[in-house]
């Protein structure tokens, strides 16, 4: 599947945030990948596999940080959780208004305290995500009555080192929905090798095609027939504000 990279600017609440979106005719679903990383490499080593995996799934992806670049460097910013749930709000609302995005079967990824925020998210929003996929992070940070009220299939992918192994399992405990418990190899993320992510990644991939229903086909064929734009977002997609260009 040839699929077409397209950055974007996406409006959440009083900030734009930097997104890239990976997509092709007749894909499976869309895949959101929500990290909260403060080095742009950091993100990008850790997004790239579980991109590539999700896509060679068939699955578009769209990958955005719910920080802007003027808060990578504040630490109260990354873990103001209630904020970064509301942009993740703010994004899912875009997605609906993209009439070629808003029919595909949803899953979101989260790692970092997006993790939390993915999680109050789908809390709220429990018929829009359809499974939630969670990489180490910290998805204790989004309470106990998010986790316990979560309805979504989740699955956390935890790094058998990792220093955060306890807290995690006890926000995995609170948890009544469907879920899964999986471990790789490696620690930290951030301290993972290539072929520990790419390890992790195909886990997600595989919760995903579990979870995720087939996408809805229109009568006259395939949801994106071969003839269709690539470019294929409404007309409200935002153009780049003057500090992200």
């Amino acid at each position: 599947m040839k699929l077409r990279h397209t950055k974007l600017s996406i409006p959440a609440r009083d900030a734009w945030l930097i997104a890239r979106m990976a997509h092709a005719p007749n894909v499976r679903g869309l895949i959101l990948i929500l990290q909260t990383c403060a080095l742009p490499h950091h993100g990008h080593k850790l997004e790239t596999p579980m991109a590539l995996a999700l896509q060679k799934a068939g699955y578009a992806t769209l990958a955005l940080n719910l920080l802007t670049r003027e808060e990578w460097d504040d630490t109260d910013t990354h873990y103001n959780i209630a904020e970064l749930s509301e942009r993740a709000l703010a994004v899912l609302e875009w997605v609906r208004y993209q009439p070629r995005l808003a029919v595909l079967p949803l899953g979101v990824l989260a790692s970092h305290t997006a993790a939390a925020a993915a999680i109050r998210a789908a809390a709220r929003l429990p018929e829009r995500i359809a499974a939630l996929g969670i990489f180490a992070g910290r998805p204790d940070l989004a309470g106990a009555a998010p986790l316990r009220s979560l309805k979504t299939p989740t699955c956390f992918i935890i790094g058998e080192d990792d220093p955060r192994t306890e807290i995690l399992r006890q926000a995995f405990d609170l948890i009544t929905a469907v879920r899964e418990w999986r471990t790789g190899s490696g620690g930290d993320p951030e301290q993972m090798n290539a072929v520990m992510l790419a390890a992790c990644a195909d886990i997600v991939a595989d919760w995903m095609r579990a979870h995720l229903p087939s996408p809805v086909e229109e009568d006259d064929g395939p949801l994106f027939p071969p003839l269709a734009s690539a470019l294929f977002f409404a007309d409200t997609t935002p153009s780049p504000h003057p500090s992200e260009k």
